[in-house]
C-alpha cells in the first residue's frame, strides 16, 4: 500500500505541473469554409465582391473554384462539396436542378453578358461581324481560340453566333478549343492565336487584347448567369452571401467589369 500511495502522489504531482490543454473540437464542429463554384468569366468581379463581403462582415473570405460551368456542374453531380453555384448559362443550372443539386427556390438570374471577337492588342486585323462573315483572312495560318464549343457556355454561344452569321463552316476546322473562356483569352493575349471569341467582360481583365467587334445580340441565345444555393449546403453564410451578390456593392463590382445586372428570381427569367 505504501508503494501505491507514493505512485499516486507522483502522478498527482505530474498532473499538477501540466498546463491545461484546449479540447479539440470534433470534426463536425470545426469551422467550415464557404465554398463557391463559379464560371471562369466571373473571376475578377467575384473576387472583388468576396473580398468586400469578408471585410464588411468579418467572416472568412469564401473559397471560390473557377472553371467552365459544364465542369462545375459535373463536379457537383459527382458529389463535390459546394455551397453556391454560379453558371454562365441557363442550361447547366437547369442540369443541376434536374439532378436535384440546387435549391430551386434560391435560384436567381443574376447577370447578362455579351461575346466579342478579340485579337492581340497590337493586331492590325479588321473584321465586321455581319451576315456572311469570313474570318479566314484575318486568321491566316493561325487558329480561332474558343472555349469548348460543345460544352462550355462561351464556346456554345460563339459557335451559335457564327452559325447564325454563316461563318462557322469556314472556320470550324481552324478552331483551337480551350477548357474554359479564360484559357481562350490567354491564347490570344500571348499571341498564340490571332483571333478569339470571349465574353466582353473578359477583355476588361486583359490589357493585351482588344475587341475587334461585338457579336449581334440576336445571333446567339441570351447570355445569362444564374446562381443558386446547392441542395446539400449547410453553411450558415450561404444565403447571406447570395443576398450580398444581389446587393449594391456587388452591382458596382459586376458593372465595372461590364456585366449587366439583372437580379431576377428564376420564375422571372
Amino acid at each position: 500500500m505504501i508503494v501505491n500511495r507514493r505512485f499516486l502522489g507522483m502522478v498527482a504531482g505530474l498532473l499538477a505541473g501540466l498546463s491545461p490543454l484546449p479540447l479539440a473540437l470534433p470534426a463536425h464542429a470545426q469551422p467550415k469554409d464557404l465554398v463557391i463554384f463559379a464560371a471562369a468569366s466571373l473571376k475578377n468581379a467575384l473576387d472583388e465582391t468576396a473580398a468586400a463581403w469578408a471585410k464588411e462582415t468579418g467572416r472568412p473570405a469564401p473559397k471560390i473554384s473557377y472553371a467552365a460551368s459544364s465542369a462545375l456542374a459535373k463536379q457537383l453531380e459527382q458529389g463535390a462539396p459546394a455551397d453556391l453555384f454560379l453558371s454562365a448559362d441557363l442550361d447547366w443550372m437547369d442540369h443541376a436542378a434536374s439532378k436535384g443539386l440546387i435549391r430551386t427556390e434560391s435560384r436567381v438570374t443574376l447577370l447578362a453578358n455579351r461575346i466579342a471577337l478579340i485579337a492581340p492588342s497590337d493586331s492590325t486585323a479588321t473584321v465586321t461581324l455581319g451576315a456572311g462573315v469570313d474570318l479566314t483572312a484575318a486568321l491566316g495560318q493561325g487558329r480561332l481560340a474558343m472555349a469548348n464549343v460543345e460544352a462550355v457556355p462561351a464556346g456554345k454561344y460563339g459557335k451559335a453566333a457564327l452559325e447564325t452569321l454563316g461563318g462557322w463552316d469556314k472556320v470550324k476546322d481552324k478552331v483551337a478549343q480551350a477548357e474554359n473562356v479564360r484559357a481562350a483569352l490567354l491564347l490570344v493575349s500571348r499571341g498564340e492565336a490571332p483571333l478569339g471569341i470571349v465574353y466582353t467582360t473578359d477583355t476588361a481583365a486583359e490589357p493585351k487584347v482588344k475587341v475587334l467587334a461585338t457579336f449581334p445580340e440576336d445571333s446567339h441565345p441570351p447570355i445569362l448567369y444564374p446562381v443558386a444555393v446547392t441542395k446539400d449546403s449547410t453553411h450558415p453564410d450561404a444565403a447571406g452571401f447570395l443576398a450580398y451578390l444581389r446587393g449594391p456593392a456587388s452591382r458596382a463590382a459586376f458593372e465595372k467589369q461590364g456585366f449587366t445586372v439583372l437580379n431576377k428570381p428564376a420564375h422571372a427569367t
